[in-house]
C-alpha cells in the first residue's frame, strides 16, 4: 500500500467512525453529507424504515454506516428522493445496489434521473456568496438510476409510510416534493425551504439557523417556489427537516416561515429575477 492509498484508507476509517445520525423525533433522524442532509424515517432498531434523499456522491459507505448504527442490518423498505439534484441523489445508485431496494421520485423528475434531461446550469448572478459563484460548475447532467427508479404517486399516500403525505412543492425543480405527517406536523421539506443561507459557504459551514427560500442558484421557477412556500406555511409544521441546514421547531420556525411566505419576493427571489416578473 503506498502513502496515498494509506491516506485515503485512513480518511475513510475516520469518516466511518463518525458516521452517525442525529435523532430529532423517536422515529426521525438525519445525517449530514458535507453540504446536504439525508433523513431516516423509522424507530431505532426497527426493520421498517425509509431513507429520504441520498446526499452527495462518495457518501454511500458513510450513509450505510449511519443506517446500520440506527437500524442494524435491516435495509430500508425504499429510498424516496425529494428531487434529482446532485447533492440529493449523488449516492443513490450505490445505496440501491447495496440494499437492493426501489427508489421513488415524482414523475416530473423522472427525466433527470433516467439520463434524458439536464437541469439548468447554476446561476452565478444570484449573489449571496461563494457557492453561488461556484454553482455553474456544480453537476447538472442527468443521473441514470436505471432499474431502481420508480415514479411516486403524485399526491397522497407514500409506499411503506402510511401516516405521511406527499406534497408536490415545485419551483426549485419541476417535480420537487415535501413529506408531511399530520399527527405531529413534522415536515421533511427537501429544498422547498431550507434553514441555512445555502448561497454562502460561510453560512453553510457555521450552520446558522434561519428559514430561507430554496437555494437560489438552482431554483428554476420562482413563482412556483413562492406557491410552494405558501403551501408549506399553511401546513403550520411544528418541526421541519430541510435538505440544507439544521432542523428547526417551535415559535422561531413558525414566525420565520410565516414571514418568508408573506414576503417571499423580497426575502428569497434574487433582485434581477424580481424585475422579470
Amino acid at each position: 500500500m503506498d502513502k496515498h492509498e494509506h491516506h485515503e484508507d485512513h480518511n475513510e476509517t475516520w469518516h466511518m467512525s463518525h458516521a452517525e445520525s442525529e435523532q430529532i423525533l423517536e422515529d426521525v433522524a438525519f445525517y449530514r453529507t458535507l453540504i446536504s442532509n439525508v433523513v431516516f424515517i423509522g424507530k431505532q432498531g426497527q426493520a421498517d424504515w425509509v431513507l429520504v434523499d441520498c446526499g452527495i456522491g462518495h457518501y454511500a459507505k458513510r450513509i450505510i454506516e449511519a443506517a446500520e448504527k440506527r437500524f442494524g442490518n435491516h435495509p430500508p423498505k425504499a429510498i424516496v428522493l425529494t428531487h434529482g439534484h446532485f447533492d440529493h441523489v449523488g449516492s443513490a445508485e450505490k445505496l440501491a445496489d447495496h440494499w437492493d431496494v426501489p427508489i421513488y421520485i415524482h414523475p416530473m423528475e423522472m427525466d433527470y434521473v433516467t439520463g434524458k434531461e439536464d437541469y439548468p446550469v447554476g446561476d452565478a448572478t444570484v449573489g449571496g456568496g461563494l457557492f453561488s459563484i461556484l454553482s455553474p460548475f456544480f453537476p447538472t447532467k442527468p443521473v441514470r438510476l436505471g432499474k431502481y427508479i420508480q415514479p411516486l404517486p403524485t399526491e397522497g399516500g407514500l409506499p411503506f409510510l402510511n401516516d405521511w403525505t406527499i406534497y408536490h412543492t415545485p419551483g426549485h425543480t419541476p417535480g420537487h416534493i415535501s413529506l408531511f405527517r399530520q399527527n405531529d406536523r413534522t415536515l421533511i421539506a427537501g429544498d422547498a425551504i431550507i434553514t441555512v443561507k445555502q448561497e454562502s459557504s460561510m453560512a453553510v459551514f457555521v450552520q446558522h439557523q434561519h428559514v430561507h427560500g430554496p437555494p437560489a442558484y438552482f431554483t428554476q421557477n420562482w413563482e412556483e417556489a413562492e406557491k410552494s412556500v405558501k403551501k408549506i406555511s399553511h401546513l403550520q409544521p411544528s418541526v421541519v427537516i430541510t435538505g440544507h441546514g439544521l432542523p428547526m421547531e417551535g415559535e422561531l420556525l413558525a414566525e420565520q416561515l410565516q414571514e418568508l411566505a408573506a414576503n417571499f419576493k423580497e426575502l428569497a427571489v434574487p433582485k434581477h429575477q424580481n424585475k422579470l416578473h
